[in-house]
Formats: structure tokens, sequence, C-alpha cells
């Protein structure tokens, strides 16, 4: 079978399997020779003194005389008020001292009957120990000793013994070996999710720490740098192409327009020539307005910078006021504080400016800007009390070359591009913009950016 290889998120998962798996079989090898409660050697310094006390008791009952369980009645009951107790036994396992039932001596001398390796084992608070050899006369008797345990449990018996102990112990063990996990899990995923959100704001950026982590999360990280590599590569190429057909398109225009100059200079004026004269001036218009938007995209995405209300727009909003003021109209904008923007400043200008232009134009003499910061976005109102657009075309004022049919009409000299631009603009910057009637009597614009933290 082939392993997998830690580098991979399954490897990790398997990592920390076999790790939980050695825990639990070394617990079950260690646990029973660590439990006091099984049979265990004596350890030495003990082991010595208690054979000692066996040597000593030999040599009382060689001097003393009188029956046998009297004399030894003396040494079981010697020690019994200090947590201590004595037993006596025949080699074939039958009590002497001290009379009267007792589990945990008959239990204990059915496993430790030897005196060449003498075991303990703990009985709930009481430690049995033996047996040790007493020489008696030309027999051998066996003596074991018990004594009250009075250090407390040690923790892991503690722990197995209760359930609710086991489980809240397990989870403690287990805890920082799971969240390790899951860290190693999203981390890689939160940096993946960062970069999806980047790119929804329209910052085509290539993240190098994504191909970073665990295997599948490598994998996954280079495809999507790739991909975003492939996306800046066809919108800069698209961009670069409108401006490029932008700029070929000028060439033969400014040709048409020489030309119906020297005509009208032979000829005279005439309607037909005025008309095309007209028709090529809307036309220059038209890819003027198209080299700017195409100057103002191709790697805006690559030119965003951190920030604030104040610095990109107070100025635009000053010579607005006083373009306003030489057309006999009067604009109001609510103060501008330094409230933190991330994006392209020359697109944000540019939005907001082709809005307030619009109202100063197609306004009757109120133009209000309102600025409104709220939580994590700013929210922007441009209002005119102007004739409006129909409801029925709100919608459709964004469209490129779009045109109202009532007042905004070729006309007046437009070319359907600006709102196109702005709404083009807003959303690169992951904004929102919609139209609606104003309570001024004309059209009101509300624009909504979000602000950075």
């Amino acid at each position: 079978m082939k392993l997998p290889h830690f580098s991979s998120l399954y490897g990790r998962i398997f990592a920390i399997f076999w790790l939980t798996l050695m825990i639990v079989v070394l617990s079950l090898i260690l646990l029973p020779n660590l439990d006091p409660r099984t049979q265990h050697t004596i350890p030495e310094p003990q082991l010595q003194r208690l054979q000692e006390g066996a040597q000593e008791i030999a040599d009382e009952l060689a001097r003393d005389h009188g029956p046998l369980k009297k004399r030894l009645k003396r040494f079981t009951e010697h020690d019994r008020h200090k947590g201590h107790q004595l037993y006596f036994t025949t080699q074939d396992g039958e009590i002497i001292a001290p009379q009267g039932r007792n589990k945990a001596l008959r239990n204990f001398i059915t496993m430790a009957d030897s005196p060449n390796s003498p075991k303990q084992k703990l009985y709930g608070r009481w430690m049995m120990a033996g047996p040790f050899a007493v020489p008696y006369q030309n027999d051998t008797l066996l003596m074991y000793v018990g004594r009250f345990w009075r250090e407390p449990p040690p923790f892991f018996i503690r722990i197995l013994d209760k359930p609710l102990q086991l489980l809240l112990f397990t989870m403690l063990v287990s805890t920082p070996l799971l969240l390790w996990l899951a860290w190693a899990v999203t981390r890689p995923a939160r940096r993946l999710q960062q970069a999806a959100e980047r790119v929804a704001k329209g910052e085509f950026e290539v993240d190098p720490k994504l191909e970073s982590g665990p295997r599948e999360f490598k994998q996954a990280g280079a495809s999507f740098n790739q991909m975003v590599g492939a996306i800046n590569n066809m919108v800069s190429g698209q961009q670069r192409l409108l401006s490029d057909i932008s700029h070929e398109l000028r060439s033969p225009l400014t040709r048409l327009r020489m030309a119906t100059a020297l005509a009208q200079r032979k000829q005279g004026e005439s309607k037909e020539l005025t008309r095309i004269d007209t028709e090529a001036e809307r036309l220059e218009a038209m890819i003027s307005e198209l080299l700017e938007l195409s100057r103002m995209q191709v790697n805006s995405h690559e030119q965003r910078e951190l920030s604030d209300a104040h610095t990109l727009w107070y100025d635009m909003l000053e010579d607005a006021s006083f373009e306003a003021e030489q057309c006999g109209k009067n604009l109001h904008y609510t103060p501008l504080a330094n409230w933190p923007i991330s994006g392209n400043p020359n697109l944000l200008i540019s939005a907001l400016e082709n809005v307030i232009r619009n109202a100063i134009k197609y306004g009757d003499d109120t133009i209000r800007v309102t600025f409104s910061p709220r939580d994590t976005q700013l929210t922007i109102t441009v209002e005119d009390n102007g004739e409006g657009v129909p409801e029925p075309e709100l919608d459709d004022i964004f469209r490129p070359f779009y045109r109202v049919s009532t007042a905004r009409d070729r006309s007046s000299g437009g070319t359907g591009l600006g709102l196109a631009i702005t709404d083009s603009a807003i959303r690169q910057h992951s904004g929102t913009i919609h139209a609606s009637r104003s309570p001024l009597g004309g059209l009101m614009v509300t624009i909504t950016l979000p602000l950075s933290g």
C-alpha cells in the first residue's frame, strides 16, 4: 500500500490518525504496568525492608516458646492501629493468623504464593504485599503484609474510572490535534477566499502564497493564479484593442472633416456639407470618449491605491460648483471627510464627475450632492430639479450610446457614453449605481461604494 505524502491534506489526516492510534496502543500497553490495582513487583528498597522484617519475626519466634497462634497474634495486632496488618499462612495457603474472613487476602494468595518472587497489588485502599518466608522450627511460614494506601489514586486511574472525566480528558487531548488540522485546512482556504474577493473587486493580481500548503490547495492556488493571469491578459487585450480601433478611426475622420472644409471653401455653405460636418464632429466626440474610457480601463486594476473621499473629489466638486455658477445654477454638496476608499483614482473621479455634469447640464437651477457613510459603505446621491427621465427608461440610461427620447437626445450634443463609463467604473470597484425620481423633481442617481477597513 502506498502511503500518502504528508504535504497533502489526506496525508496530514492520515498522520493524525496513526498518531492517535499509536497513543491508544501505547496507553493499552503501559497503563496496566502503571496501574497499582494490577499485580506488580515490589520496589527493591521496600522489598528489602519487608524481608528483614520477616527475618526479625523468625528470630523472635525461635527465642519464644508457647502456642504458635498466640505468638503470631501478637505480631498481627502490633501495627494494626498504624494502618499495617500482618498475615501468616502455611505454604498450602491456610490462614493461621489473624482469624476471620479476608477476601482481599484470599484473592491475593491465589496469585502470589512464592516467597522467591513477592508481589503487591492494590485492593481499594488496601495494598497487599508478599509472601515472605518466615522459618519456624522445621517448617516455613508465609507472611503477607497489608497496609493502608494513603496516596491518592493516580490521575489516569481516576480518569478511567469515571466515564465523564474520561470523555473530557479525551477531548482535551484531541482538541489540539483537531485545532491544528482545522488550521492547516482553513488557512489556505481563507487565502483562496480572499483572493477570490479581490478578483470580485477587480483586482486581478497573482498571489504566490496561494501555491503553498497542502498539495490539493497548492494545485487549486496554481490554477486560480493561472485563471487570474488569463483574465488579466484578456481584459487588457480587449481594452487595448478598443483603444487601437479608436485611434485608427480618428485618421479617416480627420481627413473627412478636412475634405468637408475644402468643399465648403470651394462651393460655399450648404445644408448637406453642414450636416456632414456636424455628424463628423459628433463622431469625433464619441471617439474621444471611447479613447478616454479605454485609457482609464487599460490596466486600471493594476493602478489601484488607497485614498480618501476628500482627496478624490474635493477639487472636482469645487470645479463643478464654479461651472454651475457660470450657468446661473447652484450646486450644493455635503462636507467631505477622509473616508478610506481603495481603487483607481482616475476612474472614481471620472465616474462621479460624469453624473454631476449631467445634473448641471439638465437641471433647471439646483443640483444637490449628498455623501452618507454607513457601516462599511459610502452612499452618494446626485439630484437635480430638471425634467428628469421617464420611469420606464431609468434602467436604460446606463447602457452605452443610449439617449432618452425626450430632452436628452441627439440635439443636446451627448454621445450616450458618460453614464455608461460611470456604470463600468462603479462596478469595477464592487459598487452599485441606479437612477430614480428625485424629490427635487428631476433625476436622482445613487452610487454606493465599499469603504476600506
